[in-house]
Parts: structure tokens; C-alpha cells; sequence
């Protein structure tokens, strides 16, 4: 058999193999009530087991390795960590175990015992010939429930990893949740293309500055145009000119300074996409929700939150324009039910988990998983790949799990460390 030792990991912890008659290496009967708590950190495999060896129950860790000779290839018979082992179990026991205070340590040797079936089925998994995923002539007869049971948990880690960067701005900023949301809400407007200028944008302009202004429509555009880098120029239209005047004498009372305008990227966009539309859209966003993090934790109610958004107003100007003294076919700029779904994904959900696990409070946490059950779910090669296995997928909630999934599991082969694949292995 081929295989390595997190396989012979998992058929200890779950005992997947033949447990009639077992007996230890020098023939003592043997019975396991614990197989312990798989560790996967240094030191022995699995924490506090209980083992029956003889007449006497033993409590304490096990080592698994695939064979005996192992023990010593890898250093553990000079690391006090091992000295309370209680049993050490191999797929082939090639040498006597004895520890240098002169204890001989119990053996259990599973290589007549794990089922031909059960070897078949990782194997086809791990080293078989799949194009999209190991599991990918299975999952679809996976039980629903064992399904979101795990996509939960992946969900959730994906979740906790994005919320790493919420905590290390939440720490430049000083504790302060609403500058963190703001930046990270400003990112999230550029649509990963203009991410970055627009990040860079947030910072450059503190929220407080926006606050001072918050009952003046010219002005906020004012700011955010002028920080953005885009009226540097000259111009004909009166919006623009107007524009920039409130900015030359806004940069000077507060010192401020521009990004750079090249930063920012109009190709292969959609005109409804370019920045300039976007900044609109923001700029509009800020004048009706100040505090805006503040609304998302009060409002419990999904469509509220959208409305948040889609009742936002753009400055009449860009009805005919996508640029600046460039006039275009009239259409409306506001922004759309599908780039609002996006947002409330990226920020709202994230940021509502962000600050219940800051803060213990689960029913923020709660909250973040029933937002994205609520949204659409999206569509991107690695959805339509899992629905094409036979996998339904309709909200957001399962779209970014099966997406964490893909990117952390089955790129990876983890089919023994996934709930999926562990049912797989496990099916009658």
C-alpha cells in the first residue's frame, strides 16, 4: 500500500479498521475507549487518550507513524515530549520501541487491518485523474446536511483569514471602526481593478475631513475628485471648474495631498465602471450615510441595508458624462443591485464578523453568516465548476464557502482534513 501518515492519522482517530482481537506487540489484549485529540502541533500525535493494555487503563498520548523505526528517524527519542506515550501505533512494526529510561512502549500494528475499500477510495482520491477537484465523481451524492455542515466551517475560515487585515487596520487606525470600515469600503468601490487608488484615496482623505462638510454636496465631491487626482486639469464644463475651485481652497486648509491620477485605470472597463463613476457613486454615498458603520450595525433588516445603496443619487452631471467635458448618451449612474450585492459581500459581511469576533459577541457573527445567505450567490469559474458537479449553489453563502473550499482543500488534496471527503471515504 502507498500512502503517507496523516492517512494512517485519520484511520486512527476515526478507527476505521478491524478492532477484533487487539492486542499490543508483545500479545497483551488491548482496547481503546479514546483515540484522544489529534494535535496538530509539535509533540505526540493525539493528546489524552485512554487505552486499556492488559488489566491496567492507561491515559495519555499516542504516536502514529508508518513504521516502528520512524520513532527514531525523527528525533523523538531525545525529546522529553514523547517520554509519556502511552501506545505507539504503525502500519508495519519493524523494530521494538523502547525509550531510554528503559520502558518498552506498546505497539499496535494495523497493517492487516485497514479495509481494501477503504484504501481504494483515498487512493482514487488523492492520486486519481480528476480535472476539477479529487472528489469530483462523488460530492455530488453528498448528503445536503453533511454539506453545509462543512461549507459552514469553511465559511467561517474564510471569514476569520479576511479578518486578519480588518484587525491589523483596525490597529493602525487606533481602534477606530469607522476610519477601518470607510478605507475598507472605499477598496471594496474599485472593484479589485481600482482597488488600490481608491484605498489610497481613503487614507489620504480621513473621514473626519468629510464630516465637516457632510451637508455640502459640492464641497464632498470637491475632496474626493481633488484627492482622487482628477482636477489638476483644465476644463470647460462648469461642474468641473466649480469642482476644482472648492478643492484648491479646501487642499490648502487642511494640507492636503493628491494621489496620482495614473493610478487609476480605465481600460478594458465598462464606462459604466470607470472610476470617475465610481467616485461619483462614492462621493453620493458619503453625503446621505455619515457613519456609515454605525447604520450597518443597527439595521437587522437585508433590504434596509441594500437601500443603503441603491437609493444613493449621483451628482446630475454624470447623467451625460463618464468623464469630465466628455459628453455622453444619457443613462442613469447610480449604482446597480449587482455591484451592491458585491459590496454588502466584501465590507458589510465581513465587517459584521470582523467586529463580532473582536468583541465576543456572536450574534454579530450570526448576522454576517444570515447577510450572505441572503445574497446571490456568484458566478465564477470555481462556481460554475462545483455546480456543474451537481453541487446547488444560490446564495453567497455557499459561493464564498465553495470558493474557500477549492483554494484551501482541493488544490491541496486535504481530502482527510475535509468533511466532504470524509464522508466519502466513509460511505457503506
Amino acid at each position: 500500500m502507498l500512502f503517507p501518515e496523516d492517512f494512517l492519522h485519520y484511520v486512527w482517530k476515526f478507527r476505521l479498521f478491524d478492532r477484533g482481537d487487539l492486542r499490543s506487540n508483545d500479545g497483551e489484549a488491548l482496547e481503546i475507549f479514546s483515540a484522544g485529540m489529534h494535535n496538530a502541533d509539535s509533540g505526540p500525535d493525539f493528546q489524552n487518550a485512554r487505552i486499556r493494555i492488559g488489566d491496567t487503563v492507561w491515559a495519555g498520548n499516542v504516536e502514529v507513524h508508518l513504521s516502528s523505526s520512524d520513532w527514531k528517524k525523527h528525533g523523538h527519542s531525545t525529546d522529553n515530549a514523547y517520554e509519556n506515550v502511552i501506545l505507539h501505533v504503525v502500519y508495519k512494526d519493524d523494530a521494538p520501541l523502547i525509550l531510554p529510561n528503559g520502558r518498552q512502549v506498546p505497539t499496535l500494528e494495523l497493517q492487516n487491518r485497514i479495509p481494501d475499500e477503504l484504501y481504494s477510495r483515498y487512493h482514487k482520491l488523492i492520486f486519481g485523474e480528476q480535472t476539477i477537484i479529487p472528489c469530483e465523481a462523488s460530492i455530488g451524492g453528498v448528503d445536503s446536511l453533511t454539506l453545509h455542515n462543512w461549507l459552514t466551517r469553511v465559511l467561517v475560515e474564510r471569514l476569520e483569514k479576511k479578518s486578519a487585515a480588518v484587525s491589523t487596520a483596525l490597529n493602525l487606525n487606533r481602534g477606530d471602526w469607522e476610519e477601518t470600515f470607510y478605507q475598507f469600503l472605499a477598496a471594496n468601490f474599485g472593484f479589485k481593478i481600482n482597488a488600490l487608488p481608491f484605498e489610497l484615496l481613503a487614507k489620504s482623505l480621513p473621514q473626519n475631513i468629510l464630516a465637516k462638510h457632510k451637508n455640502n454636496r459640492m464641497q464632498i465631491n470637491a475632496l474626493i475628485f481633488g484627492q482622487a487626482g482628477f482636477l489638476g486639469e483644465v476644463f470647460k464644463d462648469e461642474y468641473p471648474l466649480k469642482l476644482k475651485e472648492e478643492y484648491n481652497f479646501l487642499q490648502k486648509k487642511y494640507k492636503l495631498t493628491p494621489i496620482q491620477k495614473h493610478l487609476w485605470k480605465f481600460m478594458r472597463l465598462r464606462p459604466a465602471n470607470f472610476p470617475t463613476i465610481r467616485l461619483a457613486q462614492f462621493a453620493a454615498l458619503i453625503m446621505k450615510s455619515n457613519h456609515l458603520f454605525s447604520k450597518l450595525l443597527e439595521i437587522k433588516d437585508v433590504k434596509v441595508l441594500k437601500a443603503l445603496f441603491t437609493d444613493v443619487k449621483v451628482n446630475p452631471y454624470w447623467e451625460d458624462h463618464y468623464r469630465f467635458d466628455v459628453v455622453s448618451s444619457p443613462s442613469s449612474k447610480n449604482i446597480g443591485e449587482a455591484s451592491v450585492d458585491i459590496l454588502l459581500l466584501n465590507t458589510m459581511a465581513l465587517f459584521l464578523f470582523s467586529y463580532g469576533k473582536h468583541n465576543q459577541q456572536q450574534h454579530f457573527i450570526n448576522r454576517s453568516l444570515q447577510l450572505l445567505e441572503h445574497l446571490p450567490g456568484e458566478n465564477n469559474k470555481i462556481i460554475t465548476d462545483f455546480s456543474n458537479l451537481g453541487v446547488e449553489i444560490k446564495t453567497a453563502f455557499e459561493s464564498q464557502a465553495l470558493i474557500e473550499l477549492k483554494n484551501s482543500y482541493c488544490n491541496y488534496k486535504k481530502c482527510l482534513q475535509c468533511g466532504v471527503g470524509n464522508k466519502i471515504l466513509k460511505l457503506a
